[in-house]
């Protein structure tokens, strides 16, 4: 068995959108991403588990037993985990005024971070700033439809350009760049969020939610999206030093979207990387 990586540690690590429960998950490699980073602060920014799927189907493989089983690991060596639910883990809300805490995760509603370098960050899934989401549900669980369709679409066209020699290409980001009224959606879910947490006098907002990574000065507010481990696979880290930066973990480290998920010597490693 070959030695586990070495582990990187950061300050302060932020993912969102894992959909954990859907076959478009990457747990695996978002399994890797914990196995080979710690940090003191872990924010789960929602969406973690996909309850609106599950209700539908049951889908969950070893990967997504590797993600959980590293979670509590990294909470049982002494990160501080917050988990704020989103709009696919929407039970969970229900049970946040009771104080919730599980295996060393907190619960709550939003939360609030401080940076190395003194920054106030209004950690936050971001639905309740779509308007969709929050007044016609119908439209979104549509939507959600559309977007695995499109996940399976786009499959099964990568397959294709792979043949031909082309690299992967993702459909839906595209779509998202190209279609105009996209790309107004997404400019307003920025705006309101950074004007939410510049009136509640944060000095920026993390969020999720849309599935796009992106981190820009919106007026005065610093907003981050951490992206989503559907497609982008990204995260947000915070360094020691209070520098703030948007990993691309698919990209960094070369892996195929395409290559048929590992099964193997994950379960041996999980069990010799410290967290």
């Amino acid at each position: 068995m070959t030695a586990p990586a070495a582990i990187t540690r950061y300050r302060s690590v932020f993912i969102s959108d894992t959909h954990l429960g859907t076959r478009g998950c990457r747990a695996d490699f978002l399994a890797d991403f914990l196995r080979r980073n710690a940090a003191e602060h872990i924010f789960l920014v929602g969406d973690i588990i996909d309850g609106w799927r599950l209700r539908r189907g049951w889908y969950w493989d070893r990967h997504h037993d590797e993600v959980l089983a590293l979670i509590l690991r990294h909470a049982r060596n002494g990160a501080a985990i917050t988990y704020v639910p989103g709009n696919h883990d929407e039970i969970v809300r229900r049970y946040l005024p009771l104080g919730l805490e599980m295996a060393g995760i907190r619960f709550a509603a939003e939360a609030e971070h401080v940076t190395a370098a003194g920054k106030r960050l209004l950690v936050i899934h971001g639905d309740q700033f779509d308007s969709v989401v929050r007044y016609a549900k119908i439209l979104a669980l549509l939507g959600d439809w559309a977007y695995t369709a499109a996940l399976v679409l786009n499959r099964y066209f990568n397959i294709a350009r792979a043949r031909f020699g082309y690299p992967y290409w993702s459909l839906s980001a595209y779509l998202k760049r190209r279609v105009k009224e996209a790309v107004k959606a997404i400019d307003r879910f920025e705006t309101a969020l950074a004007a939410d947490a510049a009136q509640r006098g944060f000095d920026g907002v993390v969020c999720g939610h849309i599935h796009h990574a992106e981190m820009r000065m919106v007026g005065e507010v610093l907003y981050v999206n951490d992206g989503d481990w559907v497609e982008s696979c990204t995260a947000l880290v915070e360094h020691w030093d209070g520098r703030l930066e948007l990993i691309d973990w698919a990209a960094r480290n070369r892996l195929s979207f395409l290559a048929p998920r590992k099964a193997g010597a994950e379960r041996d490693a999980l069990d010799a990387a410290p967290a």
